[in-house]
């Protein structure tokens, strides 16, 4: 039985810690910057963790391996 295969997509976009969750970006950082707050920008960096049951998803169908 050959290895099922990552998305390509799903592994440029997602990262699976030590702990099984799933980290992504945040959304709405990519463009429209003049009508958002301040506070929302600070607040959209880096990465985060997504809810169990979109982790649990994105692992099953996209990450069989992560």
């Amino acid at each position: 039985m050959p290895k099922m295969k990552t998305k390509s997509g799903a592994k440029k976009r997602f990262k699976i810690t030590a702990t099984g969750k799933v980290m992504s970006a945040q959304s709405g950082k990519r463009h429209g910057m003049i009508k958002r707050t301040n506070k929302q920008i600070r607040e959209h960096r880096g990465m985060a963790v997504r809810f169990k049951a979109d982790g649990e998803n994105i692992k099953k169908y996209w990450m069989p391996y992560g």
